[in-house]
């Protein structure tokens, strides 16, 4: 993997790049779409390739893992071949799952023991496991196995679940070494930056990530209910010590909003299920504003979703007939709304990269947030 670092905006730390891996090039900053199952829900690969347009999309380790399961994957030549998507994947490690199966788990240094939300059969994820899993799969990035600690916690418990963090990824890059990639390309481990909203263990976290030398570094533990301000807080705290020449992914963030702001801080890549899961509940972020696209006052605006949007369902479909697929329930409406919501992430990362190369991007980042703010 190569990360060409173009051009970092004067008046703020984001950066305009390009990854390049054997499954093509990601110019960053970038939005990554979700697709926890293989797929992103509700939008064939034919419409996310050719209307969204990603350069990337996630897999989730821990249910892939469940279902279909490795063994089907591999059967399939991996999850490219297996969802027909000849583009970049990024596998995480499982460990955010772990974490929101606190009633169903119990941590120690060795890993993790849990119990399978879909059956109740039990489990173990160690570090040397989830790179196998993740071999298996076969993503171009892949995530080392890390715990992502709750929000709030104590500082003590935070200390004590850095250390295991940072020994996981350790036996994560011993035993990636002992396992081959299975599909003929080469598989990039990204270790992930913990340490809660403490300053000295965010620091002491980064630096110690920094000093693997890994072909990209992640920023984990945080959108996970802390104030948004302490989030941009330790963004940029790590963000100022993980070095320059490395992608930096900031994991599941976030709103159109916190996107940009991090991109002010130095973040190149992000990810989240927001933009689909709020349009399944009738929320489409625009330019201008959110829609809450249930609203009565939309049911005889005949007027475009978005004239300014840019995938083909924002000039062919009304907000009229947006809002009655959602009162009749009918599941062509969620599609619709998540294609539009995609395409405007989509839009918003890569007019932030064309804002970053001509030193425009403060003065534009201050008028779309602002936009962003309004309530239509």
């Amino acid at each position: 993997m190569n990360f060409e670092l173009i051009k970092t905006d004067t008046a703020t730390k984001a950066r305009a790049g390009k990854i390049t891996t054997a499954h093509g090039v990601i110019e960053t900053p970038i939005f990554m779409p979700v697709g926890t199952l293989g797929t992103v829900k509700g939008i064939h690969q034919r419409e996310l390739k050719e209307d969204i347009n990603p350069d990337i999309i996630l897999g989730n380790t821990y249910h892939l893992y469940l279902r279909p399961s490795t063994a089907i994957l591999e059967k399939a030549g991996g999850l490219h071949q297996f969802m027909n998507w000849d583009r970049n994947i990024l596998t995480d490690s499982g460990g955010y799952q772990v974490y929101s199966l606190a009633a169903n788990r119990k941590i120690t240094e060795e890993g993790v023991k849990f119990k399978s939300h879909i059956d109740g059969s039990a489990h173990f994820f160690s570090p040397e496991k989830v790179m196998e899993i993740e071999r298996s799969i076969g993503a171009d990035i892949i995530m080392a196995f890390d715990e992502c600690t709750p929000y709030p916690c104590d500082y003590s418990y935070a200390k004590k679940s850095l250390k295991i963090t940072h020994q996981w990824l350790d036996r994560c890059v011993a035993h990636l070494d002992k396992v081959p990639a299975m599909y003929g390309y080469e598989q990039n481990l990204f270790p992930i930056v913990q340490g809660s909203v403490f300053k000295d263990l965010r620091i002491q976290s980064a630096e110690y990530i920094a000093s693997k030398g890994a072909a990209g570094n992640a920023i984990g533990g945080l959108s996970v209910g802390e104030p948004v301000e302490q989030m941009y807080e330790m963004t940029e705290l790590v963000c100022d010590i993980l070095p320059a020449d490395k992608p930096r992914y900031l994991m599941g963030v976030g709103t159109p909003i916190n996107i940009l702001e991090n991109i002010a801080l130095g973040v190149d890549m992000m990810d989240c299920v927001m933009p689909t899961r709020n349009a399944r509940n009738g929320m489409l972020f625009t330019s201008q504003g959110t829609i809450n696209i249930k609203n009565k006052k939309w049911e005889d605006d005949f007027s475009p979703i978005d004239p300014d949007g840019h995938t083909y369902v924002d000039t062919y479909y009304s907000k009229a007939y947006l809002r009655h697929l959602f009162a009749a329930n009918e599941f062509l409406g969620k599609q619709i709304a998540s294609i539009h919501n995609l395409g405007f992430y989509l839009w918003l990362v890569r007019e932030a990269r064309r804002q970053i190369t001509a030193g425009t991007f403060a003065e534009w980042k201050t008028m779309m947030v602002k936009n962003m703010s309004n309530r239509l």
